[in-house]
């Protein structure tokens, strides 16, 4: 394919367990057509951190991501000091050894906020990635390592003066770490025709509702110069939003998540479990996704796709998938199974008040404006 016409996909959550390569059969072929392919990896992975070697999350699984073809990986999140400092250089490390750009995290803040620019037969793509959810922790500073972030404040306001009572709750972005990464945007855009600002963000397991800086740090962004965003974190899908005319996936949702984890340990009791999980977050897993404990919901997944023609964006679309009961992400064609990953598509895009619209061209869906 020549430089004047180029496909950018980008993918949602990726957490990798031993034989990671096989929830990538039938995702791989549609992986491989992309010119320039970008995910978010959710933890870290070491051999040093008892935890991470009990998680599975042995360095050498992270193969997969090279044999998918990745060439980008974000890592700003709230997952990325769970192994501490030692995860998060023992994980730039194999990326940096195998050939795959990452951007988000650091030894230090400065080299968190680092973009990437990647050159594509002429064409320069250009990333950068923010954490907004998560404790503080995960945050890199001058001396520590850690990821880059937008600082979200949450405000709770007590309705009707009534004790007790439901609050309306308020969230908005700190002002200079805002501004900070508006700063990393305005640089970065002299230097690549195609800028996508990653976003880890939002509601966790929540359907379509989206809080209020999730739109506030995506409008920053594009005002600063990005060409497209991309939000994950909520390991549900979430709407699709045009603003001046650049599309916002405000949730990709999960690509791969193997997470044996969280299912019942040995001795406990799944009802009591799935209770627990539905008092936290609302939802009880379905049983039948023994390494995929998400929302019912979170088996509609999308890889979205962006067309470059003369090194601009000339259209955006999404390729609708669902995860299987082996948590293997399937790709979707227009038939019936299609058209229920559109039909949610449309129906929480259009439930958020999002302004996209989406019609079917051959077997992937393109995103409009109303």
């Amino acid at each position: 394919m020549n430089s004047n016409s180029l496909n950018m996909l980008a993918v949602g959550d990726i957490i990798l367990g031993p034989d990671a390569e096989a929830f990538f059969t039938y995702v791989k072929p549609v992986l491989d057509a992309g010119d320039v392919l970008v995910g978010q990896l959710e933890v870290p992975y070491t051999k040093r951190d008892p935890e991470a070697v009990s998680l599975g999350r042995d360095p050498d699984n992270l193969q997969a991501l090279v044999s998918a073809g990745f060439d980008v990986v974000t890592l700003a999140g709230n997952h990325i000091w769970d192994a501490g400092v030692q995860g998060i250089e023992d994980t730039m490390a194999w990326l940096k050894k195998h050939g795959i750009a990452f951007t988000g995290a650091g030894m230090n803040i400065e080299e968190a906020r680092l973009p990437v620019i990647i050159d594509c037969e002429g064409t320069r793509f250009g990333f950068l990635n923010y954490n907004c959810v998560g404790p503080k922790e995960m945050w890199a500073s001058r001396d520590k390592a850690g990821c880059a972030y937008v600082h979200i404040i949450t405000h709770y306001e007590l309705e009707y003066a009534t004790p007790g009572g439901p609050p309306a709750i308020y969230t908005w972005a700190e002002p200079d770490s805002l501004g900070q990464m508006v700063e990393d945007i305005s640089r970065l855009r002299p230097l690549c025709d195609i800028l996508v600002v990653s976003l880890h963000k939002g509601l966790v397991h929540m359907p379509v509702k989206l809080a209020a800086y999730e739109h506030q740090v995506s409008y920053a962004a594009i005002d600063a110069g990005a060409d497209l965003v991309v939000g994950q974190h909520a390991h549900i899908l979430k709407g699709i939003e045009l603003y001046k005319g650049k599309a916002i996936f405000h949730g990709l949702c999960n690509l791969v998540a193997f997470l044996p984890s969280l299912v019942p340990k040995p001795g406990q009791d799944p009802k009591s479990w799935a209770a627990r999980r539905r008092e936290i977050f609302g939802f009880e897993p379905d049983p039948e996704y023994p390494t995929y404990p998400f929302h019912p919901e979170a088996k509609y997944t999308i890889i979205a796709k962006c067309k470059i023609k003369d090194k601009k964006i000339s259209q955006v679309s999404y390729i609708p998938c669902l995860v299987n009961k082996q948590g293997q992400p399937e790709v979707m064609k227009r038939d019936a199974r299609g058209e229920k990953v559109f039909e949610y598509m449309e129906k929480i895009t259009r439930d958020a008040g999002l302004n996209a619209e989406f019609d079917w061209q051959e077997d992937e869906i393109v995103v409009k404006g109303s």
